[in-house]
């Protein structure tokens, strides 16, 4: 067992929810490693819309809190009964508790994976969370088969883009929604078979079109009440309406009496937690997306770096959909 001496850590707190402006850089302690926990020295942190929820109140925790679930960096301390990490491993996480706005923290480490040399730490920071939600949204949420065809919500954003090229992998058709004829564009190179651009088309009729009518077995939605309508009635019978997100706000008032109307349609709001509940289901949903990597079925595209002193500024891009790809916190 390997530990370290408390040290200070620079990170980003919320005292109380509200805007960006509430967001604050601030000293912390970091005690050595408990039990089951690694120390993590930080390299690069990722940004994800469920951390603008967290800062609203919108997903309560108990104030004071951090922010932020993903990172990657280098193993500086293992806690005792720590056995798949040791100190000098380059390591990144996905799914943490609160807290990944930080140049130094300690982590959970049945939450922890190697990263290969091959990914570097901002790659790997980028698309922890992002990458994990894309294995459990198209290979285990619904299960893609090659050749069938898909409807994904934003595709050209973090998520999106990823889950563009991770369907051109598996053969799969997928139509990706944008809101510019750039993220449009950015979307189709990134591997989306069609994309909608849902300010200028119907995005249901359209769908109608480009399935001769027969429309889809399963639509990705992490945009939330603003697309929940839309994404229903792209869905064959028995369909299914994956609601993993509320960019637009949070679908409320569901209505199974239309549920049936619109073809005994089903429906899920999934979360990463409940697809990768053990350090082993981590690390071989993290192994399928590093071989994508690697193999070069999947690059990561970081539209946006912002020092850590600057979340609330990186926070407003993300919320105002100015960002494309992913968005990262970068560390001296």
């Amino acid at each position: 067992m390997e530990t370290a001496l408390t040290n200070q850590a620079k990170a980003i707190h919320v005292d109380t929810h509200g805007g960006p402006e509430v967001l604050k850089l601030v000293t912390v302690d970091v005690p050595a490693p408990a039990k089951g926990e690694v120390t993590l020295r930080q390299k690069a942190v990722g940004l994800n819309f469920i951390d603008i929820y967290f800062r609203t109140g919108l997903y309560p925790h108990p104030l004071p809190h951090g922010l932020g679930f993903e990172a990657a960096g280098d193993v500086v301390a293992v806690g005792e009964g720590v056995t798949h990490l040791k100190v000098g491993d380059r390591a990144a996480y996905g799914q943490s508790p609160l807290g990944a706005y930080a140049d130094l923290r300690n982590v959970p480490a049945d939450r922890v994976v190697k990263i290969p040399d091959s990914i570097t730490y901002e790659d790997a920071a980028a698309i922890m969370l992002k990458g994990l939600t894309t294995q459990y949204l198209l290979r285990q949420c619904y299960r893609l088969q090659e050749g069938e065809t898909a409807l994904f919500h934003a595709a050209a954003g973090g998520v999106g883009l990823l889950a563009c090229q991770w369907a051109r992998a598996l053969g799969v058709k997928l139509i990706g929604t944008a809101s510019t004829p750039e993220k449009c564009a950015l979307a189709k190179e990134h591997g989306a078979w069609e994309v909608i651009d849902y300010s200028r088309e119907d995005v249901a009729e359209r769908v109608k079109e480009l399935t001769n009518g027969e429309k889809l077995p399963v639509v990705y939605d992490g945009v939330g009440k603003d697309t929940w309508m839309t994404s229903l009635n792209c869905l064959r019978p028995r369909g299914l309406m994956v609601s993993f997100g509320n960019a637009s706000g949070p679908v409320e008032g569901v209505d199974l009496a239309l549920l049936n109307n619109k073809g005994s349609l089903y429906v899920t709001r999934p979360k990463l937690g409940d697809y990768v509940p053990t350090q082993q289901d981590m690390q071989a949903a993290a192994d399928e997306l590093f071989a994508l990597v690697a193999d070069g079925s999947i690059k990561v595209t970081i539209g946006q770096r912002f020092p850590l002193a600057e979340a609330a500024k990186a926070q407003e891009a993300l919320a105002a959909r100015k960002t494309i790809g992913a968005t990262i916190l970068t560390i001296d």
